[in-house]
């Protein structure tokens, strides 16, 4: 990649002082023009505090705190704004538990060149998600299905959360009206982007389930993306998804 450009990496982060520091260095290791920005739900844990000490001794570090806990959709609009403002021209969404592989970055580069969306999927080469019980994982995919049928995005995995974003695609569509959270919230966001004409690309990775730390999932997330695909598919007809 060439230095001109300015990619960004935004963690959402609540209680994650396990995982924090690690997957920091093994993303700014992956390309020297690599930055990040932790966007910080006032852990009770000091996951804050020990962003705040790397960012002062590396400028590449950057932290974002707020005030309390409002869900993942809030923390990426946050960090959206923060990178649009700055103009980083690749802004990526991932998890801070290293269940995204920091080695999958250049991929993400590089489809993004000729790209405005780069997801990716666990289910575009078979399934590849490791260590999650079978329960959790035919919820995931079925979700995903369930998602194409209805909304009629032309992705397999419309819930993943490792994503890249030209600035633009994110600069095209209306932040402030968006107010899902959960799975939903990455449906939403891709959905608006595909609707404005935008290019999609999918590149396969392999999730690997959290080893340290909790899981944020919970069952309210999963209801909200049960009824909002069916609210986001009228919003769609009416024209209203812009």
């Amino acid at each position: 990649m060439t230095s001109s450009k300015k990619p960004l990496i935004i963690f959402p982060t609540y209680n994650e002082m396990e995982n924090i520091e690690r997957i920091i260095n093994a993303v700014l290791g992956q390309d020297a023009s690599i930055e990040v920005l932790v966007v910080d739900d006032n852990s009770p844990d000091g996951t804050g505090l020990i962003v705040d000490k790397l960012a002062a001794a590396n400028k590449r570090i950057h932290i974002l705190h707020r005030e309390k806990k409002e869900g993942l959709g809030r923390a990426y609009i946050a960090g959206f704004k923060w990178a649009i403002e700055r103009n980083y021209d690749f802004i990526f969404e991932m998890d801070a538990d290293f269940s995204h592989g920091p080695e999958y970055i250049p991929d993400f580069l590089k489809a993004i060149e000729e790209s405005d969306l780069v997801i990716g999927s666990r289910y575009i080469s078979g399934v590849n998600v490791i260590n999650w019980p079978m329960s959790r994982l035919l919820l995931s995919y079925f979700a995903n299905v369930y998602t194409r049928i209805i909304t009629g995005l032309p992705v397999r995995d419309a819930t993943g959360g490792f994503k890249c974003f030209r600035r633009q695609a994110l600069e095209a569509i209306p932040l402030d009206s968006i107010k899902s959270n959960g799975y939903i919230f990455q449906i939403e966001v891709s959905l608006r982007i595909w609707k404005k004409g935008m290019r999609l690309k999918e590149i396969p990775i392999v999730f690997v389930d959290r080893r340290l730390g909790a899981s944020k999932m919970s069952k309210k997330i999963v209801r909200e993306a049960i009824w909002k695909v069916w609210y986001l598919r009228l919003m769609s007809i009416l024209g209203r998804l812009k």
